[in-house]
């Protein structure tokens, strides 16, 4: 904790002089996380039809190109090694097909119903199907029927390509094979029908497909069960007359199939007593099967395809239960700020309102600064015009700018420096706890100013003796900056709607650094401040908690704080943040089943924190992951406004925080750019503490870059020493 970090040393340079940067680990981590997702998510909608999906049917042609034989031949037909044959299955024999499967509700009870009545058939099953129901796949094997290809994505391949024909084929085997171990040389079309249907533009397809070794299946009995007609009706349209051979078209997918299953257990006992046989087409025919075992590279890649599609199907579906269940809690959270902070404001505001006896003592004032050269000034200047009575202790801890000597050189009354090597921001608050002459202690920044009533609005609610300490509104000075607009935003929200809901179910997290009061005599028995976490404020609160003292938020007591104005400023600010707060629930992490004060505030305020604070930003990438993928590939119009209600309630929050705060309205117009660009940084600096929680490192302090610009409105900046600021150490 003591120790500076590490000036950067010179970059590596590559030939020719030029500078290697390479990908820092913290944005290398969280794009390959990102890159994963995305993948995941495409390979999704890739086997769900959503992506390279091609719906269009080709109009009826010509059928002059086409061979007699094959109009009006039977439905197999093998125009392999450059043939033209056609077969027909005998007569008494059917061969009931199945396209569009398998199916997770209806192929199972096709499945069942063939069983029970010892038949077999043919399943034509499509690569996306196959990919995302293996086990369905390889029960047809097991129970003895046949599997035949339907391609892929189901296109009208007479509008495709070669390479798509053979990319359609080649993923169509690959399912196959990795679903249940085999191949199959039987194909039947999209959109296919009788062969006396071939025309000028599928017969190509169909001589194509042929010299690539498939047999085409098409059918000379419809079922047109697609249609759902009625049981009875399907049942008449697949019965063959005169006891003719029958291939039929039939569905275990696409839709609701309980007529097909239905008319499937009446006609397989009742052609049974007619004299057929339900078989096979192979068997039908009198061929050798169709199907042959696959060995070696092929099986094993089969098998990482469907590996790699169940595991986005599980991992996408997951995802996309947890986004729903963490957005169910976060509007429900954000209907509680709503209703809690207003409960909370009109308790505090209205006419009467006390903590109890009026607070006039004079109080000590603890300001720990680290090379604070640029801002101390205006700190301490801005707490000579309070309107309280106050003792400033101003501990420098091992500053190498000078700022000691800064204030030293104000020779304000009341205004004491203290001196220390340097050794962090909980040894200069302790250190100013043992000389604070008085027990309500007041903590702020070296970079902060208040207001000239901050310190009187902050110490009142110790009227009340079960108070222990008191938040502060800590407001951003610098917010003309888009970076300090979305920090204001985040700033407005988190103290007027968290924090008087945390108030209102008394376990507040965190007394914010700039601006917070304890009484000493709370402080003491726990030791302190404790450099256990980067989060000494969140530790300390959370530990105030245990021991059974109320924690309240004051919402007059308003303090300027100058926020970083940098990518890099901010994202080593909440990255101290986000590690430092998760530091302090691991701490606390008994209270949740401990009992008393400790219990209470481990099973509300620790699930509080952990949920809102840590994992639900984590999974805040999702959304506009989602976002995007709904955009290109989905129902856009749907997803366009379900991202616009959600921003809307998020801007029905901004407003009534904003309001209750009385702040201008204006800076709200960046919100939905911060909900697409914020958000990301934040999830990045989360994902990043994350790790390097996970992983056991020690994250250091580092200190951000002070102008020493802001100022309590209505306030000047007095002139100021522009000396040059060591980067090394912070304790603000």
């Amino acid at each position: 904790m003591a120790s500076h970090s590490r000036r950067p040393g010179p970059a590596t340079r590559a030939r020719g002089g030029s500078r290697r940067r390479r990908l820092p680990l913290r944005l290398l981590l969280p794009l390959l996380v990102l890159v994963a997702l995305a993948a995941m998510l495409m390979l999704r909608g890739y086997t769900h039809n959503e992506i390279l999906a091609d719906h269009r049917v080709q109009a009826p042609a010509p059928t002059d190109k086409v061979p007699e034989k094959i109009l009006g031949g039977g439905p197999v037909i093998d125009a392999r090694g450059g043939r033209t044959e056609s077969l027909s299955v005998p007569d008494r024999r059917m061969v009931l097909t199945f396209d569009d499967g398998p199916d997770p509700v209806w192929t199972p009870r096709v499945l069942d119903v063939l069983k029970k009545h010892d038949a077999h058939a043919v399943f034509f099953v499509t690569g996306t199907m196959a990919s995302r129901h293996p086990d369905l796949v390889q029960r047809m094997v097991d129970e003895g029927h046949e599997l035949g290809l339907h391609t892929f994505n189901h296109p009208d391949l007479s509008l495709q390509s070669k390479k798509r024909i053979d990319w359609e084929l080649s993923q169509n085997q690959l399912a196959i094979t990795g679903a249940a171990g085999v191949r199959t040389s039987l194909f039947r079309p999209p959109y296919s029908s009788f062969s006396a249907a071939m025309d000028n533009k599928s017969w190509p397809v169909t001589e194509y497909i042929g010299s690539l070794g498939y047999i085409t299946v098409v059918n000379n009995t419809d079922s047109e069960d697609w249609k759902r007609p009625g049981v009875d009706e399907i049942i008449r349209r697949a019965t063959p007359k005169n006891g003719e051979g029958a291939i039929v078209l039939m569905h275990d997918s696409g839709g609701d199939r309980s007529q097909t299953v239905a008319a499937l257990d009446r006609i397989l006992p009742d052609l049974k007593k007619d004299g057929y046989e339900f078989d096979n087409l192979t068997e039908a025919l009198d061929a050798p099967s169709a199907m042959s075992p696959v060995t070696g590279p092929e099986l094993w890649k089969g098998k990482a395809w469907v590996f790699l599609v169940q595991a986005s199907e599980k991992i996408t579906s997951g995802l996309a239960v947890g986004l729903a269940i963490i957005g169910t809690l976060v509007i429900a959270r954000f209907v509680l700020m709503l209703l809690l902070s207003g409960v909370h404001a009109r308790r505090v505001r209205r006419r009467g309102f006390g903590w109890g006896p009026p607070i006039t003592e004079p109080v000590t004032v603890l300001v720990p600064a680290y090379n604070e050269a640029k801002c101390i000034e205006n700190t301490v200047r801005s707490l000579m015009d309070s309107d309280h009575p106050v003792e400033v202790l101003v501990i420098d801890d091992g500053s190498s700018d000078g700022t000691a000597r800064i204030v030293e050189a104000m020779g304000l009354p009341n205004v004491r420096v203290i001196r220390q090597l340097n050794a962090g921001k909980p040894a200069a608050l302790n250190r100013g706890l043992a000389n604070a002459r008085y027990d309500i202690v007041v903590m702020m920044d070296g970079d902060t100013v208040f207001e000239p009533s901050t310190v009187r609005e902050l110490v009142q609610p110790f009227g009340d003796p079960k108070v222990g300490a008191v938040a502060g509104n800590a407001k951003v000075g610098n917010k003309d900056s888009l970076i300090g607009a979305w920090q204001h935003i985040e700033y407005v929200m988190g103290f007027n709607l968290d924090r008087r809901m945390y108030d209102i179910l008394g376990c507040m997290p965190t007394i914010p650094g700039a601006v917070g009061a304890f009484r000493r005599s709370a402080l003491v028995p726990l030791g302190g401040m404790s450099d256990d976490t980067l989060a000494e404020d969140t530790d300390v609160t959370m530990a105030l908690h245990r021991a059974g003292w109320r924690v309240v938020y004051a919402e007059n007591a308003r303090a300027w704080t100058e926020a970083p104005e940098t990518v890099q400023q901010l994202w080593s600010q909440r990255y101290r943040w986000s590690y430092g707060t998760m530091q302090a629930i691991w701490k606390h992490r008994r209270s949740v089943i401990e009992k008393g004060p400790s219990g209470r505030f481990g099973r509300v305020g620790l699930p509080f924190v952990s949920l809102f604070m840590i994992v639900a930003p984590l999974l805040a990438p999702l959304i506009d992951v989602f976002l995007l993928y709904g955009i290109v590939f989905g129902p856009t119009q749907k997803t366009i406004m379900a991202w616009l209600g959600v921003l809307a309630i998020q801007a029905v929050c901004a407003a009534f925080a904003f309001r209750l705060d009385r702040e201008r309205m204006t800076h709200l117009i960046s919100l939905p750019l911060q909900q697409i660009l914020y958000r990301q940084l934040m999830y990045v600096v989360l994902l990043q503490s994350w790790i390097t929680a996970l992983t056991g490192g020690r994250l250091r302090w580092q200190k951000l870059r002070r102008t020493g610009v802001v100022e309590a409105p209505g306030g000047s900046v007095p002139s100021r020493r522009e000396q040059s600021s060591d980067d090394r150490r912070p304790v603000a």
